[in-house]
């Protein structure tokens, strides 16, 4: 459709004698047509020009769609020479000037499509310019190694597009900012001085070529200022200064300017590789609260030295920088999308209007909100366009004068200037509205009353790592009153106080912690109740302050998703990582991510303890499941693919059985098949014994090596055929004989719980058609009872309960009701792995009775909910006296007691009764705890 024909509305009549003088040269035009160039030039003395100089063209560009009339404007710019490119791009800035203006006051366009249309040509002029001005260098002989063809790539450099021109959405008499760069990677050491000399100069030439005011006009005023340290560095430097200057020093002002920065001339490849090794200084893995602090502090130091505090008056008011203006918006989204956008690409979008969108649809800002700040953001945009025509100045203030704003009405179609000036009022103080509160730190209240005890805590509180900034302690002394009323609530306020002074005290750092504290504050009550509940988690938690993320990220309180969609959650996130180290980190934080949230959810009530222990188990099986082929890849790098068949990554014990704590490490074998293969076919080949024994030794290191985000388990081999004298992975053929004739009655219990967790399908079949094979065949050796009794014994001696609060270790505990469970699926040969459902086949069998069945199945329910319950509680044995009031209700609720002496009771009487049964069942006699 042509331009004429898409015309939509038109300004009204500003000045008529200038409208006249303009529509003398279109009397064939129709009325709509007419209208619009009239409003056009009798508003705008810059459009007048532009239409009597244009006169010819424009005639001709009204009959052809504005898409192609654009089209053909780039096109005449590419391929130039530097002597003829600066007056082909001045040529072409006034006619897209033209197009652009007359489709905005036309609505042949959209806002978007506007900008889109002048940060077009922005892209061409500045690529054209680097193309054309590196071939001339070139052929002086001065960039090294350089050959003619290498013109088209700018020979490595590259202009990153920041602001609104990266974002694609250039204003009217927009410059463009620009970061240019070169890629030291193409050239040798000892050339790299003169490069860099070329290319400093090829950004000089440039900057003129665009800038230079000539009496064709400019093309676009550019700023370089936006490059690192730009008060001491030259115009174009190279990628890897750049990149270390950003890991050191960058600031969260350059973090928000990156969001918007494309590689938009040059080298297009060259750039995107150094943007996405921008990434983790743009994006940070944690939610980054603490940036609300930085683009508050920066709207504050912009208003003091333009001068513009106070209530908003229009005369004269800065439409971008103002109260209310395009950059709150502006700051309103780019702060929220460098909170939450290193966990979630979607939110890294260049545009506005797109980032609100995408702010939106994953519930950073409510929907309605978003969208009203993406309509005023567009109407501001509007009347700052319509500002800047009337004399093509790059200006952003509103006019001072009731001439200047009738002028600017008329521009918009609006006849009733004071109507005008009303809706434009009430849009600023809107976006003020909308947007302050959330800028702003809010105001220290006063908090509770302190005793002298209380103030000697809280008044040692400044001596902490995570409070010797000032920016640290600027942020707590806001939070602290808070802190300390809701610590007054908890059952106990002096042992809450107690158990948050020593979170306090081993953060090692708190400026982002307290920022997300601020902006969220319900996670105060959380972090409140697990202090007063739960010290080992408040130990876990300020050794991992980042996992709060997880709790204002969505999905905290969301269903339990299970075991495969974790893993495929797992190896999606893996994906992303930039080399194998990395993977070990993302995992090692995703893994405490879900860890915490399975503790609060148990501390909360929203599960019990089964329901814990089997997601526990589903996690670790997730990140076995998802580690374990990239483990591959990267020890394949070295040796080779996998020879034969591959490994299988078996569970055993807990992991076996789904049925892990909150401290539970990991007990693991490893089986292969290698097919007859003699070596593997890697740059170093391995004989199949050796290649598997070192692999699994790789996975164990990737699981509990101690990195920069800790450890990821702790991992136990010692199950694996012949304990710590046997290989640390075993052949298939290998396990299989040495299950039927070798292994001890002891290693055929432990089979009755392994479980495949990671490797390939088929062969994790035939592990698990082995351990059937294994337990039908040694079902009814003679010798099984008397092996366990004996085994039994063994355990007993060599370790005692560990206080009198143990469920785990001793007569009549969780460890001897498993035993005999795990005794009862051998003797069965019955493929259940979790104790409650080996207890069942005993039972159905007739090895044990009902009433004891069911007995053991409550026993069993009552130990487990205390052991997982103090796991969760302290990271030592359990010590109701230490854990405090919190802690000491939390496993009362757990256990169905009312008091701890009914608590102490019932364990005690559980101890005894599982303990006689258990030893009936074994055909023992009876043990006394």
């Amino acid at each position: 459709m042509t331009l004429a024909a898409r015309l939509t509305r038109s300004p009204l009549v500003h000045d008529p004698d200038r409208a006249a003088e303009a529509l003398a040269r279109f009397a064939a035009e129709p009325p709509e047509v007419r209208g619009l160039l009239a409003g056009a030039a009798g508003c705008s003395p810059f459009l007048a020009g532009l239409i009597g100089r244009e006169a010819d063209w424009l005639d001709a560009a009204l009959a052809l769609p504005p898409e192609e009339v654009l089209a053909g404007e780039l096109a005449r710019v590419r391929g130039l020479g530097s002597e003829a490119l600066g007056p082909a791009l001045r040529l072409a800035k006034g006619r897209v000037a033209l197009l652009a203006a007359l489709c905005d006051l036309g609505g042949a366009w959209t806002l978007e499509e506007v900008t889109g249309a002048l940060t077009a040509l922005a892209d061409a002029a500045v690529h054209e310019s680097l193309v054309a001005l590196t071939a001339d260098e070139i052929r002086r002989g001065k960039v090294p190694g350089a050959a003619p063809g290498d013109a088209a790539a700018a020979c490595g450099m590259v202009a990153l597009a920041m602001g609104k021109m990266g974002a694609g959405e250039l204003n009217y008499s927009s410059d463009i900012d620009l970061i240019c760069l070169f890629d030291d990677a193409r050239f040798d050491v000892a050339d790299l001085h003169e490069a860099r000399a070329s290319f400093i100069k090829v950004v000089r030439r440039m900057t003129a070529l665009l800038s230079d005011l000539t009496d064709a006009g400019y093309v676009f005023r550019t700023d370089l200022r936006l490059r690192p340290d730009a008060s001491v560095t030259p115009v174009c430097i190279s990628m890897s200064a750049a990149e270390s200057y950003y890991e050191a020093q960058g600031r969260t002002w350059e973090r928000a300017a990156f969001i918007k920065a494309r590689a938009a001339g040059g080298d297009l490849a060259a750039g995107g590789r150094f943007l996405s090794a921008l990434t983790p200084f743009v994006w940070r893995r944690h939610l980054d609260f603490a940036a609300i602090q930085d683009a508050h502090d920066m709207r504050l130091r912009i208003r003091d030295h333009r001068g513009l505090h106070g209530p908003v008056t229009l005369e004269g008011h800065n439409l971008k920088l103002g109260q209310g203006g395009i950059r709150e918006i502006e700051f309103f989204t780019q702060t929220r999308q460098l909170i939450a956008g290193g966990r979630d690409p979607d939110l890294r979008q260049r545009g506005t209007v797109a980032g609100l969108a995408a702010l939106a649809a994953k519930g950073w800002v409510p929907g309605d909100v978003a969208d009203e700040l993406a309509g005023l953001y567009r109407a501001h945009r509007e009347i700052e366009h319509r500002v800047q025509m009337v004399h093509d100045a790059q200006t952003h203030d509103l006019p001072v004068t009731p001439e200047g704003f009738d002028r600017l009405a008329r521009m918009t179609g609006e006849g009733d200037t004071a109507r005008f000036r009303a809706r434009l009022l009430a849009r600023l103080n809107r976006v003020a509205e909308l947007t302050e509160g959330f800028f702003a730190p809010g105001e220290a209240r006063d908090g509770p009353e302190m005793t002298d005890d209380m103030r000697a805590v809280t008044d040692r509180w400044r001596t902490y790592p995570a409070l010797r900034s000032d920016r640290a302690m600027r942020i707590f002394r806001r939070l602290q009153p808070e802190i300390l009323t809701r610590l007054a609530r908890a059952a106990s306020p002096s042992e809450a106080l107690l158990q948050f002074d020593g979170f306090l005290k081993a953060l090692p750092t708190g400026v982002q912690l307290f920022a997300l504290f601020e902006a969220n504050p319900q996670l105060i009550d959380l972090i409140v109740d697990i202090c007063a509940t739960a010290p080992g988690l408040a130990s876990y938690l300020s050794r991992n302050a980042a996992v709060l993320d997880a709790v204002i990220g969505g999905s905290f309180f969301a269903p339990w998703p299970g075991g495969a969609a974790l893993a495929a959650l797992l190896a999606a996130r893996l994906g992303t990582a930039r080399d194998y180290e990395q993977m070990l980190d993302e995992a090692r934080r995703w893994v405490k991510e879900w860890h915490f949230r399975i503790g609060v959810h148990h501390l909360r009530g929203l599960i019990d303890a089964a329901e814990a222990g089997r997601q526990y188990a589903d996690l670790a099986g997730a990140a076995l499941a998802a580690l374990w082929p990239p483990c591959q890849e990267e020890f394949a790098r070295k040796h080779g693919a996998p020879p034969g068949r591959g490994a299988v990554v078996v569970g055993m014990g807990s992991l076996g059985a789904e049925r892990l704590n909150a401290a539970s490490d990991l007990d693991l074998i490893v089986l292969y098949d290698d097919a007859g293969a003699e070596a593997s076919d890697g740059p170093r080949p391995l004989a199949p014994r050796a290649y598997y024994a070192r692999l699994t030794q790789a996975f164990i290191t990737a699981l509990s090596a101690p990195m920069a985000e800790g450890r990821l388990y702790e991992v136990d081999m010692r199950l694996r055929p012949s304990g710590r004298q046997g290989p640390v992975a075993v052949s298939l053929a290998a396990f299989r004989d040495y299950q039927m004739a070798e292994a001890w009655t002891w290693e055929h219990l432990a089979l009755t719980r392994a479980r495949p967790v990671a490797g390939p399908a088929d062969l994790a079949s035939e592990v698990e058609a082995i351990r059937r094979e294994v337990l039908a065949a040694k079902a009814g050796g003679g010798t099984v009872l008397a092996d366990i009794a004996e085994m039994r014994a063994r355990i007993f001696a060599a370790k005692a309960p560990d206080g009198e609060w143990e469920a785990k270790i001793g007569p009549g505990r969780l460890q001897d009701i498993e035993l005999l469970a795990q005794a009862c699926a051998l003797r069965t040969a019955d493929p259940a792995r979790r104790t409650e459902a080996q207890l069942r086949a005993g039972a159905r069998a007739g090895l044990i009775a009902g009433r004891d069945e069911a007995a053991l199945q409550a026993a069993y329910r009552f130990f487990w909910r205390l052991q997982a319950g103090g796991r969760l509680l302290t990271e030592r044995p359990l010590d109701l006296e230490a854990v405090g009031e919190g802690g000491r209700s939390f496993l009362l609720r757990e256990t169905g007691m009312e008091t701890l002496a009914a608590l102490s009771s019932e364990l005690k009487a559980q101890v005894a009764r599982t303990g006689e049964i258990v030893a009936r069942g074994l055909g023992q006699d009876v043990v006394r705890a």
